[in-house]
């Protein structure tokens, strides 16, 4: 139950949009602030149109497009002039934004990292992608853990980048540290359509969590991106979803009550609760080991796939990227802290 996009706005409920922002060319500082103002413009659109709109949601790649450039002159810093007019916009507005930037990073590649931002200007949520897309993107890799914060009227939120949600861990990760909605932005174009929406109702159920995913759409003369924004509901279900049409705001009310009544009282499928505690009905609590040898050799450094030396694409230079010579810093002062750093 959607509540037809929010028109029905029920007491416990949280009205999110998801923007399929068209597809931008960015490739000077004035393009870049153009872009700026255009999704300013844009959180305008979204509170004017939905009265009730608790948070608005652009789609990765919203700011800098989908040209890949690591140029400095094009990349973003928290206290930059981009962020300060996305937190400008949310004020002005009284809503919550969730932005996407390219982030400059003096000690390598740049982030690609996503914000949210509440209705008082507060950066809230501040995550780095996990897994980029390789061999295409060029982004360092996320750093800081995967943070769940409280949202608008209360309900918990998550947020994952594009291909983060290929993997099933990283919405598992969301819904064991608490989350109830967890957005996925991305930039993902046609050929992608169907894993996007496979998936998308996979971490949901698989994690009784509602999901909300959005995509850039339209032409840039080179890619064509696909929007099909889509809210699924905690069984899997879709319970909203868009098409192509870009600067579209497909609007859904999620239901964090019903979410934590699911997590509460299902026995059958209540699949988060019986992953930790599997067997339950023949063994007191259920067995809670770590039967999964692939856990056990990531934790120890060790994991390698049985089929590791046929693999092709170890790095980026089908992509035009030079093969890089430093290894990863890992999460020394970040490591899941879940909290906003400067």
């Amino acid at each position: 139950m959607s509540g037809l996009a929010g028109l029905n706005k029920s007491p416990s409920g949280v009205v999110v949009g998801l923007v399929q922002l068209k597809l931008p060319v960015v490739e000077t500082p004035a393009q870049l602030a153009a872009q700026t103002d255009r999704i300013v413009e844009m959180v305008g659109k979204a509170r004017r149109s939905y009265a009730g709109m608790d948070l608005v949601v652009f789609p990765e790649y919203a700011l800098h497009g989908l040209s890949m450039s690591t140029a400095d002159e094009l990349m973003v810093t928290l206290d930059g002039p981009e962020v300060a007019a996305f937190k400008a916009a949310c004020v002005r507005h009284r809503i919550w934004g969730c932005f996407s930037i390219m982030e400059k990073n003096p000690g390598g590649q740049p982030y690609n990292t996503g914000l949210i931002i509440d209705d008082q200007g507060q950066l809230q949520l501040y995550y780095r992608k996990y897994h980029p897309w390789v061999p295409v993107e060029p982004w360092e890799p996320g750093n800081m853990g995967i943070p769940v914060i409280t949202g608008p009227k209360g309900i918990k939120l998550a947020l994952i980048i594009c291909h983060d949600g290929m993997f099933p861990e990283m919405a598992r990760e969301c819904a064991y540290q608490g989350a109830e909605l967890m957005i996925r932005t991305a930039g993902y174009t046609a050929p992608i359509r169907h894993a996007w929406q496979v998936t998308n109702q996979a971490n949901a159920f698989q994690n009784l969590m509602a999901t909300a995913s959005v995509c850039l759409c339209g032409s840039d003369g080179t890619f064509d991106s696909m929007g099909e924004a889509m809210f699924c509901q905690f069984d899997g279900t879709v319970m909203a979803q868009g098409g192509g049409r870009p600067d579209e705001i497909v609007c859904a009310e999620i239901r964090p009550d019903l979410i934590r009544e699911a997590r509460q009282h299902w026995g059958v499928e209540n699949n988060i609760y019986q992953f930790f505690h599997r067997g339950y009905v023949a063994v007191k609590g259920g067995a809670q080991d770590c039967p999964y040898t692939f856990m056990q050799d990531m934790v120890a450094g060790k994991a390698r796939l049985p089929w590791e030396d046929a693999v092709v694409h170890v790095d980026g230079r089908s992509c035009g990227f030079d093969a890089p010579t430093r290894t990863f810093g890992g999460n020394e002062a970040n490591l899941l802290t879940g909290k906003v750093k400067p």
